[in-house]
C-alpha cells in the first residue's frame, strides 16, 4: 500500500483538535499515529498552547497512548522565548502573562521573568494561554506596553478547543491588550513562522507533513514555509471553510480523521467543493486539494 505518511520523514503533529480535545483522546489516534512494518517518520508535537512545558504535554500524550517524549515536542512557549533572547540582553526583565511554564521558558533563555513591577517598565511582555488570566495581570502588561516595552504572543489563536466545544483561546485576551495598548505584538506561533521553523530543526527534515484541525494556523503555516498538510476535520475548521479559503489556507490534503495516514490517497486535485462526497465515497481516504510541494518540486 502507498500509505500517506510514507511519503514523508516526519510528521508535525497539531495537538489542541488534532491529537485530543482537552483531557479526552481523539478516538482512533493513537492506533493511526503506531509505527507499522518498516515506518520510520519523525513524529514532532507542535502545539500553539503556550500552558505547559514540553514535559508535562509529553506526559499527557503517552497517557493517551501516543509515542511521545519531552525531545518530541516544540511549543509556542519555546518559540516565543526564543525570539526574546534574540532581541533582549541576557539578565532583561520580562513581564510574563501566561502559565508558571512560560515562565521557565523565560528562564531557560538567560531572562528574568516578572509578574509585576514598579518604577521601572520591563524590557518585553510576552503572553501565553493560561485558564487564570485575570484582570490585573492584563492591565499589568497594558501599562508596560505602554512604556515601550517590546510585546511578544505565544499565539493568536482565538479558540482553544475542549471537551465541552470552544474556549477562548490565547488571541482572544492578545486582543483586549491590543485594544488597551494600540499596540500590535510579534507573534511566535502558527501561521508565523517561528514555531514552525523550530519543528522543522527538531525534525531534522524539509521533508515534513503538517497535520492540523486549523486552516488559519496548521495549513496557513505550512504554505507560508512551501509544506504540505493534512487538514483533519476533527477540530475547529470545516468543509465549507474550505471552500471559501484564500489560497494561503487550502490544504494539500483533506480527511476526515488521522486514519487516512496510513491509506492512499484519493487521486486528485480536487476543487474543496468535490471533498465532502469523495470522503463519503473513500472513507478512512484522504482527498488530495492542491498539488503537493514535494510534486512541484
Amino acid at each position: 500500500m502507498n500509505r500517506l505518511r510514507d511519503r514523508y520523514e516526519a510528521l508535525l503533529l497539531d495537538l489542541d483538535g488534532t491529537l485530543y480535545r482537552g483531557p479526552a483522546v481523539i478516538d482512533g489516534g493513537p492506533k493511526a499515529l503506531a509505527p507499522e512494518g518498516d515506518s520510520a517518520q519523525r513524529l514532532v508535537y507542535v502545539t500553539n498552547n503556550a500552558a505547559r512545558g514540553p514535559g508535562a504535554v509529553a506526559g499527557h500524550l503517552a497517557e493517551l497512548g501516543y509515542p511521545a517524549t519531552a525531545a518530541d515536542v516544540v511549543t509556542s512557549a519555546q518559540a516565543a522565548a526564543r525570539m526574546l533572547a534574540l532581541r533582549l540582553a541576557p539578565g532583561d526583565r520580562v513581564l510574563v502573562v501566561g502559565t508558571e511554564d512560560l515562565v521557565a521558558e523565560v528562564e531557560a533563555v538567560g531572562l528574568s521573568p516578572i509578574r509585576r513591577f514598579g518604577d521601572t517598565p520591563p524590557a518585553a511582555v510576552v503572553q501565553g494561554h493560561s485558564p487564570t488570566t485575570a484582570w490585573p495581570d492584563l492591565a499589568e502588561a497594558a501599562y508596560a506596553l505602554r512604556a515601550g516595552a517590546l510585546w511578544v504572543a505565544a499565539n493568536t489563536d482565538r479558540t482553544l478547543p475542549n471537551e465541552r466545544g470552544l474556549a477562548p483561546g490565547n488571541g482572544s485576551m492578545v486582543a483586549a491588550l491590543r485594544t488597551a495598548s494600540d499596540r500590535e505584538p510579534l507573534v511566535a506561533g502558527k501561521p508565523y513562522a517561528p514555531l514552525m521553523e523550530d519543528a522543522i530543526e527538531r525534525a531534522r527534515t524539509r521533508n515534513a507533513l503538517v497535520v492540523g484541525d486549523r486552516l488559519d494556523t496548521d495549513v496557513e503555516g505550512a504554505n507560508g514555509l512551501g509544506l504540505d498538510s493534512l487538514l483533519v476535520l476533527t477540530g475547529v475548521s470545516t468543509l465549507d471553510e474550505v471552500i471559501t479559503a484564500p489560497d494561503a489556507q487550502v490544504p494539500t490534503y483533506i480527511a476526515t480523521s488521522l486514519d487516512a495516514l496510513n491509506a492512499d490517497v484519493v487521486p486528485g486535485p480536487v476543487a474543496p467543493s468535490a471533498v465532502a462526497e469523495l470522503l463519503r465515497q473513500y472513507p478512512g481516504r484522504a482527498v488530495r486539494v492542491r498539488a503537493a510541494d514535494s510534486e512541484i518540486r
